[in-house]
């Protein structure tokens, strides 16, 4: 019987009460594929940081691996790749640095970087072709590259569940493939992944899951939808405003486990 990753129940999330998500009910189980469609405003995102905790709910609740988030200690089970990254002032961090941080979890207060540490965050960037510009700061990369450093941070974690916030959104094709082969290969592993987008592109075979959220509930959940032209997707909107996640964002540990 395969493990529960995420389960919502009667979930509901009100901004300035207005409500955003209606009574979600959604249930991830271990080594599906899951993607989450709709229009922009459609509550995809703000269903993604409520499954992690990030978003309070304002009714309901959701579980992760069987627990609240407030009490979920292994983190190390969750890679999050938020929308974008955002790097300002301060010390500038190098890619390797940032990559290194999915690696927090997985470590004991105060223990020295391992072998294993180092491994992993080598194979991350090489997965994301991006060995080349370790010592350089992130913000030196383009759009597409950082989008590529947060998914080599996640990687570097090893977790079992992958959650990726629009990760295809404003990259390019050659970005997009990478991603697609890159999951596809985790998904061969057992990988459980969660996945915004607004359109499937080259994800699209692997994907083994369909859900549209329309206005806050879930109007759809079953097979993905079939193509229909390029960018023909229930919901799909050209306009794509995306959030932002510092360096030391949620789930790297630097913060410290969210609530």
């Amino acid at each position: 019987m395969s493990e529960t990753a995420f389960a919502m129940t009667d979930g509901r999330v009100s901004f300035e009460g207005k409500p955003v998500l209606r009574g979600i009910n959604l249930t991830v189980s271990s080594g599906e594929v899951v993607a989450l469609l709709g229009a922009n405003g459609s509550g995809k995102s703000t269903l993604v940081r409520s499954l992690l905790g990030l978003t309070p709910l304002s009714g309901g609740r959701t579980l992760i691996y069987g627990a609240a988030p407030a009490r979920f200690r292994d983190w190390w089970r969750i890679g999050y790749v938020p929308q974008r990254l955002q790097v300002g002032g301060g010390v500038p961090a190098t890619v390797r640095e940032v990559v290194a941080s999915g690696r927090i979890a997985r470590q004991r207060r105060l223990r020295r970087t391992s072998a294993a540490d180092r491994a992993a965050v080598a194979d991350a960037l090489e997965a994301v072709r991006l060995s080349d510009r370790a010592g350089d700061p992130v913000q030196s990369l383009s759009g597409g590259q950082q989008q590529r450093v947060l998914i080599a941070r996640a990687l570097a974690g090893e977790p079992d569940t992958y959650v990726m916030d629009e990760p295809t959104a404003g990259v390019d094709a050659e970005t997009q493939q990478l991603l697609a082969d890159t999951l596809a290969g985790l998904v061969l592993g057992g990988k459980t992944v969660v996945l915004v987008v607004h359109e499937l592109g080259p994800l699209e075979p692997i994907i083994t899951r369909g859900v549209l959220i329309r206005e806050g509930v879930v109007a759809h959940d079953g097979p993905p939808p079939r193509p229909e032209g390029e960018c023909a997707r229930p919901g799909h909107d050209h306009q794509h405003p995306h959030a932002t996640e510092s360096v030391a964002g949620p789930l790297t540990g630097w913060q410290g486990d969210p609530r």
